[in-house]
């Protein structure tokens, strides 16, 4: 995955303030609070925030790792 890896909720939180505050977030009256959000791999124990276009104006260059997918059961 390309994205922003973080090791507290915080800092997760955090840019994805920084991001949202960059694009105008939130419009007033309008439905769309972030323009990103952050996830958490359980697996993995880190926070992290999927690139996408533009964002590197915000957070700086995106590096690459991984996120272990739990196994399913069908």
């Amino acid at each position: 995955m390309i994205g922003y890896k973080y090791f507290t909720e915080q800092e997760a939180i955090d840019a994805r303030q920084q991001a949202a505050d960059y694009k105008g977030y939130p419009v007033p009256n309008g439905e769309t609070l972030w323009w990103v959000n952050y996830n958490y791999s359980d697996l993995d124990g880190f926070y992290y925030i999927r690139h996408v276009e533009g964002l590197e104006a915000v957070l700086g260059e995106p590096s690459e790792f991984e996120v272990t997918q739990p196994d399913f059961e069908i």
